[in-house]
């Protein structure tokens, strides 16, 4: 029997209806949008298009996007005088900073100049420390996203055995820190795991975010788990997950697609966060 699809086109969306009803609360009250800025530097094609996803998204739902395009050269003091900018604006409740940055911009030391209420990211050292400690904050938009998918399964996390793939500051260790407020049993595997496949075979839920082509396959797997695939790789033209889908899709109980899986969850709990922020 094959796995059932979390589909998380038909769940962002839901979500999006609600968050336009949120939205239009707010105005009510506010007399104004909720506001989200825009940071992007640089020239990239792929984070040109994820900016433009991400203002549909907000016109979609009710919220006022500001887009700030830099040139690639920009100083470092030059972008943080914007961000400190943003920062006292009333009018903007959050700012995102598109990664990656130009090589000669610290990126560490940009973040840390925001606002950690407007830090929609959750990649703020404020917010992940809060995230840590089990704290209320603004949480990393793809992991938060994979929960959300995790739990339209109807399937109670509690005390089940979840293994992360990857260690990354905006996936993995986030990831890593939710599933443990879901009172998962959380392992996170890596480069220097030792028999990988012996523990990702342990997982009622398996999460992999790794960045390698159909790298995790059927016998990977514990029967009956639930597969989340972050992996976004594109290859002649394709995209694929970190995920064998048709291999694990055998195995699995539930099992999210690429596309059409994680990816919608990531903007719409971007939105989520904006709107999160703006009524503090």
């Amino acid at each position: 029997m094959l796995a059932k699809i979390i589909d998380g086109k038909k769940i962002a969306k839901e979500m999006r209806i609600k968050l336009k009803a949120d939205a239009e609360v707010f105005f009510q009250k506010h007399n104004r949008k909720p506001g989200l800025a825009v940071v992007l530097v640089g020239d990239n094609s792929a984070s040109k298009v994820y900016v433009g996803n991400k203002i549909a998204g907000c016109e979609e739902v009710g919220i006022k996007s500001s887009a700030f395009y830099l040139p690639e050269d920009i100083i470092q003091k030059k972008l943080e005088e914007l961000i400190d900018t943003l920062n006292l604006d009333k009018t903007i409740d959050g700012i995102l900073i598109q990664l990656p940055l130009p090589k000669h911009i610290d990126e560490r030391e940009v973040l840390a100049k925001l606002d950690s209420k407007k830090d929609v990211d959750g990649f703020s050292v404020n917010n992940a420390g809060s995230l840590f400690l089990g704290e209320e904050c603004l949480v990393a938009c793809t992991p938060a996203g994979c929960i959300e998918l995790i739990k339209s399964t109807g399937i109670k996390m509690d005390g089940l055995h979840a293994v992360v793939i990857g260690r990354s500051n905006i996936v993995g260790k986030p990831m890593a820190m939710l599933l443990l407020q879901e009172n998962c049993t959380v392992t996170v595997c890596h480069s220097r795991t030792k028999n990988l496949a012996e523990i990702t075979k342990q997982a009622d839920i398996l999460v992999a975010a790794i960045g390698k082509k159909e790298f995790v396959n059927g016998d990977m797997i514990k029967p009956n788990a639930i597969v989340i695939d972050v992996g976004i790789n594109r290859y002649e033209g394709k995209l694929y997950g970190d995920v064998n889908f048709e291999e694990a899709s055998k195995v699995a109980s539930r099992i999210t697609p690429v596309p059409g899986g994680v990816g919608p969850m990531t903007i719409t709990m971007l939105l989520a966060n904006t709107l999160k922020a703006a009524n503090g």
